[in-house]
């Protein structure tokens, strides 16, 4: 039988925690959202050498203090589910900061793997780190990697699957905090280990020290036991009295000091630094990107050239998306005989879905683009320059995310949007960011805008999209400055935000990411759109009209029909109505650019083929007319005849 390990990945944000799951799972991945909160869950499995391997993507934290809803989860994970193993993510070319977090987990008492990522990074910033000796000062395996190039991968399974088969166990590790702390530690340890159960759930020397930085969780943990709880509040008390007394500073800053003490000690042993003052390139790029003056430009330049891009590479790859949903209506009238089936099938359904998914090559590249903006490092970049704008509006900083997921760049979508308000620590900015979301164009706006602007703006479709977005912005910040100035006035709280360095993002990385968005608006179409579609479409259709008035309706057309086919000349011209159809919308297309009188000759150039492949196509002439300069007015006569017939229909 196969043996199936559990694993936990964890990491700092902007480690390389999602390209090392993405690079272990591959397609074997699963979203779900954890029990009681809105925290997306992410777990996939792969086989290696005959052991089935389950990884769950903790939320990216940087600690396991409950702060913030991802720290809570990520947490109570580890506690109540107990995985075989944990890898922690650590960054190599920023050790000081990645390790406090794994020293968390040796105090937790959990079995740990250090996955050493971006080697490459800290070697190019002159970062040596000796991996045998880092490994033997922590105690745990530490594995070197490159994830974004899928170096490493290989051994760190090797290193999972080797260690879990070793029966790591629950043990926590020993660390001192100062002899006034360590007492306290000892003394309240023995008051935990006198209630019955708890011991076997929890590590007994974590909760004392959970205890003594006033962890809201553990004190609703042991509210049950009132005796043994008012026994740790008073060594908490004394405690805190005694080191601001004397060291001026509160127990939980002392604990996080003797944590950085520890890891200073380590680096210090296991790290070389082999240049010292230097900016590196990340700093350097910075240094014009986020410039107070240039930066914004910039910014706005980036931006509107990920609008162009997405029109541009989507333009053909839409046609083929509309010419197949076209030609599976046509199918569909040729098998279905006419009746309520045909009309559900062909208005209800391939119209109603088909016109969104029709939109599929758009939403995908720009989620693409989005992607590289993301994996790039520049996403955080424009977050942290839009944080000066937001301020004045009243929100926070990481208000940006919220709002860039949602649609701030078009094509995001309002429910990861809500869910990333939950790092709001402030009720009333996290209150204010969810009432502004829906101003966002989502994803679900997108084909309805790109709709719109094809069809009133189809010379300036980057520039009118770019343009609503801003808008959109607008209306939003504006909705905020209300909001926050009447009935959510409060105090703004400072906005702290981690810069990761610049990479060159991952084909593999971008292609998951992207095709992630676009399989959950592609489930979207798949069945809300299409519920709401056939609804329509039910109360279009029904009751209906009486058979009196329906053949009355038909009666008129026909009269119509036959008036304008029977006047002088026009039968020499039209061939069917559909190719009458296109002709009035070339002619109105035309007739507008002549009214302005300032269209390029690139446009004329562009009018002029379309109309010339439309009469090879429609009529059956032997030169088209429109191969010379000036249009035919028979022609033109033939499709105001058109567009009026169609007015009296």
């Amino acid at each position: 039988m196969k043996k199936k390990i559990v694993i936990a990945l964890s990491g700092n944000p902007n480690s390389g925690k999602t390209t090392v799951f993405n690079a272990i799972t591959g397609a074997h991945q699963h979203i779900a959202n954890y029990p009681g909160v809105t925290v997306e869950k992410k777990y996939g499995t792969v086989t290696h050498k005959g052991v089935e391997i389950e990884v769950v993507d903790l939320p990216g934290t940087y600690s396991l203090t409950a702060y913030s809803m991802e720290e809570i989860v990520a947490r109570d994970f580890l506690l109540n589910e107990r995985p075989d193993l944990v890898v922690d993510i650590v960054d190599a070319s920023n050790l000081d900061r990645n390790l406090y977090l794994a020293v968390q987990f040796k105090e937790m008492g959990a079995p740990l793997m250090i996955a050493l990522n971006m080697i490459d990074v800290a070697e190019s910033r002159g970062i040596e780190v000796d991996v045998d000796k880092l490994s033997s000062l922590l105690g745990v395996p530490v594995v070197p990697m490159v994830a974004r190039s899928n170096k490493g991968i290989k051994e760190l399974l090797d290193a999972i699957v080797d260690y879990a088969e070793g029966g790591a166990k629950w043990e926590p590790s020993e660390i001192s905090y100062g002899m006034d702390i360590d007492q306290a530690l000892e003394r309240i340890a023995g008051i935990l280990e006198g209630i019955e159960g708890l011991a076997d759930r929890y590590p007994v020397k974590w909760l004392a020290l959970k205890c003594l930085e006033r962890d809201k969780q553990v004190q609703d943990l042991l509210k049950p036991y009132p005796q043994e709880f008012a026994k740790i509040n008073k060594i908490c008390d004394e405690l805190s009295r005694h080191v601001m007394s004397t060291l001026e500073e509160d127990v939980e800053g002392i604990v996080a000091d003797h944590r950085y003490g520890y890891i200073a000690g380590i680096t210090k042993k296991a790290v070389k630094r082999k240049i010292e003052a230097r900016l590196n390139l990340s700093d350097q790029i910075d240094r014009f990107l986020t410039n107070r003056l240039l930066g914004p430009v910039i910014m706005i330049v980036i931006l509107y050239v990920v609008y162009a891009i997405t029109f541009w590479a989507s333009e053909v790859p839409v046609s083929w998306f509309e010419s197949f949903f076209n030609g599976l209506k046509y199918l569909v009238t040729l098998v279905v005989p006419p009746g309520d089936l045909r009309s559900l099938l062909v208005s209800g359904i391939i119209d109603g879905v088909g016109g969104v998914m029709g939109f599929i090559p758009l939403i995908m590249v720009m989620f693409f683009v989005i992607a590289i903006l993301e994996d790039s490092g520049y996403m955080a970049r424009i977050a942290y320059m839009l944080d000066r704008v937001l301020r004045w509006f009243g929100l926070h900083g990481n208000s940006v995310i919220a709002l860039i997921v949602s649609g701030g760049i078009s094509g995001g979508c309002a429910v990861p949007g809500v869910m990333a308000t939950r790092t709001l620590r402030d009720p009333k900015e996290r209150i204010a960011t969810l009432l502004v979301v829906p101003f966002m164009n989502c994803g679900a706006k997108l084909p309805v805008l790109a709709m719109l602007i094809g069809a009133f703006f189809a010379m300036n479709r980057a520039r009118m999209l770019f343009f609503l977005t801003l808008l959109s912005w607008v209306f939003a910040l504006l909705a905020a400055k209300l909001i926050r100035s009447t009935v959510l006035r409060g105090p703004k709280t400072p906005f702290v935000m981690e810069l990761p360095p610049y990479r060159v993002p991952t084909l593999r990385g971008l292609i998951i990411h992207s095709w992630e968005r676009t399989w959950h608006y592609i489930k979207k179409a798949g069945t809300i759109i299409l519920g709401i579609s056939i609804v329509i479409w039910a109360m279009m259709t029904y009751p209906g009209l009486s058979p009196e008035k329906a053949r009355s309706f038909e009666e008129n057309k026909t009269k119509a029909e036959m008036s304008f086919l029977s006047t002088p000349g026009i039968d020499q011209w039209v061939k069917d109505r559909d190719e009458l159809q296109k002709l009035s919308k070339l002619y109105l297309d035309y007739a507008g650019a002549r009214r302005k009188g300032r269209e390029t000759q690139h446009q004329k150039a562009v009018l002029k083929g379309r109309l010339e492949r439309l009469a090879a196509a429609a009529y059956e002439w032997k030169e088209s007319p429109f191969a010379t300069k000036n249009v035919d007015p028979k022609l033109l006569a033939a499709a105001r005849q058109y567009l009026d017939f169609r007015e009296r229909v």
